[in-house]
């Protein structure tokens, strides 16, 4: 008997200390990983929150490594990769893990949203996948004898065989860094990362040869800007002290070399703050602060490590210009672009005070005379620039070497030798001018009249020219205003227009990256050429506009007949391909699609109300409403608007916008913004219901969302319009239709009796109650709008008034 009660009592107290350690917070409890597993095996990335989501961990006294999905601010952002961390000590607290950093990762290139997926499968290929089972990175070991995954001691992810045997490691497959004891061998890599918030291979890399180590830059051909010179070896080995030529402080904490988005080579130990701390940059001492190929971007001049432009001397002309003023590292531009068309006005700046950080010797390089190294390079188009490396000797013979594009120039006694010549082409902008001015001079008689007519056209293109040049050059000043480029700066942004992202009724959109990695999107406007007057003003207006439901206008060009803008980059693109596009079968869920309505309605209400212009937008529809990584909905094209005053109620214009949008007040002629509150109507419904307004692959009578919208009211039965692709939207049913009738007040027939964008925000947010019974579902008919003080519970109730008439509803115009 006693016994059972002493065996009683254990299990009480083992209850209630299992039930006292599950009440604990998740960062009190530890949570015990693994450094081995064995297939199959399955993780996903569920942990929104978390920078880190591990999967291995490898603790030790020294440096401790752990596996897992990485994201750069957390999980939300979609933006996380499959990698390996290096830290220093126990990782069993979320500091350590906060101050880890990545040393290897699969999928820089592509990375996967939230609930991504890593299997280890039974064909023993290692597999990772996007939450749509899209595959993004695979070890490719698949019909290999995998028997699990291990994190080794020395932070090397290995894939094993059933007697231990390596198949698969990620030393051999490096990214941008190396860890102790990890080897850089013949035909193997590091590709730095395009920036420190952009993890994708940018274009500068450091290989081993079989010249030896080298570092250089992607172009065609690519530019070294070092090279080993002591000794050739089959590979480079990281060590505690030493790479082999280098030396490097020894220690007995983590350690890691890390081949940065600058392109320096450093070394990074873990010190006593409890963070990574730079020991030695390796290359430094043979390249110099500005001996690296970005450091002052392209055309950019690095004189003792400050920026610059190619400055002209004697009076003449400028080619050059910094692309931001304020940060002159991002390089400069021609102001006049070379081209190919007018090579006749083709010339070499000779820079006899300057050097090239690309000076070594190569296949590309070729024994000639000065006035031959010119003519090579101004008889080939791709050439733009050269460098000539005098004889000591003879002093007009030497060797000549072609570059094909143009990066940071060096301008420091440290570099520049009396033996080195850097020719610079240019475009020159005149040079056409005088020889036809030239030309018409010496016509005869019979042509007099022509050369005249044509001089004066030529004088007044000079006029307008300068002209803009002048309006162009005041806009540089005006506070706030957007950052002006040249057309060749967005044609090399974007790859000379390579990737379209979509088209609108203005023009074309087209992806970008700023020098430093930055996305944008770069707008062709189409017929706005003539348009000077507005297009500036515009830029003017809606550069200054800034809400977080409006797409940023960040630049602009205005340069002879181009019209372009800058926006900010929208990573999942526009709202259309969610609800009825290629992501269609991606069912956004409740939240996502609650908070895109409320996202928009914002926008639009800061433009009818907020700005110091009104702006009506006339054309929302799902093509102009952008999502940016997070979801956050944002909206487009309203800088193309029709600008009215603040004190004007309304304003007669021609009718413009999409057919299946117009409000029906567009067949008087006399809008006002309450246009754009009924073409949120229609957006709301086709959000709510995941279908277009209008689907001619329906029968007749389900052809219009309209019309099934007056139907279902009628039959009181909105609740089978929900969008049932995602199970999510069934368990909101209710809301759902909640939000349906304050469509359906957006969509009244009279535009008085619409709501303000302002009040919809309300609704929205539940502080005004639409009355069910008394909406007008007939979207042509005329009705009235009658409001009654806040209730008990502080809300606003709107009575809608007018019964419901059956009558048919118009369809796309």
């Amino acid at each position: 008997m006693v016994v059972e009660q002493r065996s009683l009592r254990y299990t009480i107290f083992l209850a209630i200390l299992l039930l006292f350690s599950s009440s604990l917070s998740p960062s009190a409890q530890y949570v015990i990983y693994n450094s081995t597993a064995y297939l199959p095996a399955s993780w996903t990335h569920l942990d929104y929150d978390s920078m880190m989501t591990p999967i291995l961990r490898r603790d030790n006294d020294g440096p401790s490594y752990v596996c897992g999905f990485y994201c750069n601010s957390g999980g939300s952002d979609g933006g996380c990769l499959f990698g390996v961390l290096i830290s220093q000590g126990w990782l069993g607290t979320g500091a350590h893990l906060q101050s880890s950093k990545l040393v290897w990762s699969a999928n820089r290139n592509n990375l996967v949203q939230g609930n991504a997926t890593l299997q280890l499968k039974e064909d023993g290929d290692l597999v990772l996948a996007n939450i749509d089972g899209t595959l993004i990175w695979s070890s490719n070991t698949r019909g290999k004898s995998v028997s699990g995954l291990n994190l080794t001691e020395m932070g090397n992810l290995v894939l094993f065989g059933p007697n231990n045997e390596s198949i698969w490691q990620s030393f051999d497959h490096p990214t941008d860094s190396l860890l102790l004891g990890q080897k850089l061998a013949t035909g193997q890599k590091l590709t730095a990362s395009v920036s420190e918030s952009n993890w994708s291979e940018g274009r500068l890399s450091l290989a081993v040869g079989s010249d030896g180590l080298s570092a250089y830059i992607e172009s065609d051909p690519p530019q070294r800007y070092y090279a080993s010179s002591i000794n050739s070896y089959p590979y480079y080995e990281f060590r505690n002290g030493s790479f082999n030529d280098f030396k490097i402080p020894p220690a007995s904490v983590a350690q890691f070399m890390k081949f940065g988005p600058d392109g320096h080579l450093k070394v990074y130990q873990w010190a006593e703050v409890g963070e990574f701390v730079e020991v030695i940059d390796l290359l430094n001492l043979y390249v110099g602060n500005c001996g690296y190929p970005m450091v002052c971007g392209k055309y950019g001049v690095c004189s003792k490590g400050q920026c610059g432009c190619i400055e002209t001397t004697n009076g003449q002309e400028s080619y050059f210009s910094q692309i931001m003023f304020r940060q002159p590292d991002l390089g400069c531009s021609l102001i006049t672009p070379i081209s190919c068309d007018h090579s006749q006005d083709h010339t070499l700046l000779e820079l006899n005070n300057a050097a090239y950080f690309a000076s070594d010797s190569g296949s590309d390089t070729i024994r000639t005379v000065m006035e031959d190294c010119k003519s090579k390079c101004l008889s080939s188009c791709s050439c733009k620039a050269a460098v000539f490396y005098h004889d000591r000797n003879l002093w007009d013979t030497g060797d000549c070497r072609v570059i094909n594009e143009v990066f940071s120039i060096i301008n420091d006694e440290n570099y520049i030798g009396d033996n080195t010549t850097l020719l610079v082409k240019v475009q020159n902008a005149n040079k056409s001018r005088r020889k036809t001015i030239i030309l018409a001079s010496t016509s005869g008689a019979f042509f007099g009249v022509v050369c005249l007519i044509g001089s004066c056209l030529v004088f007044l293109r000079r006029i307008f020219k300068e002209a803009d040049e002048i309006e162009g050059d005041f806009l540089n000043q005006v506070p706030g205003i957007p950052i002006r480029y040249s057309y060749e700066n967005l044609q090399a942004m974007t790859e000379d227009f390579k990737k379209r992202l979509g088209e609108g009724g203005f023009g074309s959109v087209y992806e970008g990256a700023l020098y430093n990695g930055t996305k944008i999107a770069v707008k062709c406007l189409d017929g706005f050429a003539q348009l000077k007057d507005s297009f500036l003003a515009e830029v003017q207006i809606i550069g200054s506009i800034h809400h977080v439901n409006l797409v940023k206008l960040t630049g602009f060009c205005f340069e002879n007949s181009h019209r372009l803008l800058v926006y900010e980059h929208m990573a999942n693109g526009s709202l259309d391909r969610w609800i009825f596009g290629e992501m269609r079968s991606y069912s956004l869920p409740w939240r996502t699609r609650r908070k895109i309505i409320s996202d928009i309605a914002k926008g639009l209400a800061y433009l009818h109300e907020d700005c110091s212009q009104r702006i009506i937008h006339f054309d929302i529809k799902p093509q102009n409403i952008l999502l940016d990584e997070n979801f956050n909905a944002k909206v487009a094209d309203f800088g193309l608007s029709k600008l009215i005053d603040k004190d004007q109620s309304r304003v007669v214009t021609r009718m413009r916008g999409t057919p299946g949008y117009l409000a029906p007040e567009w067949l008087s002629s006399t809008v006002t913004e309450k246009v754009d509150v009924y073409s949120f109507g229609i957006v709301m419904l086709e959000i709510l219901c995941g279908r277009k307004n209008f689907d001619s692959s329906k029968i007749e009578e389900d052809r219009h969302l309209l019309s099934i919208f007056k139907r279902k009211a009628e039959e009181e039965r909105l609740e089978d319009m929900v969008d049932r692709k995602s199970g999510d939207m069934l368990i909101h049913v209710g809301e759902a239709v909640e939000m349906m009738r304050i469509a359906a007040w957006c969509l009244q027939g009279n535009f008085n009796n619409r709501p303000s964008m302002s009040l919809v925000v309300k609704a929205l947010e539940g502080l005004v109650v639409v009355a069910e019974t008394n909406l007008d579902y007939d979207f042509t008919n005329s009705s009235t709008v009658r409001t009654e003080a806040a209730g008990d519970q502080g809300q606003v109730v709107v009575y809608v008034g007018s019964p419901i008439l059956p009558s048919t509803l118009s369809g796309p115009r």
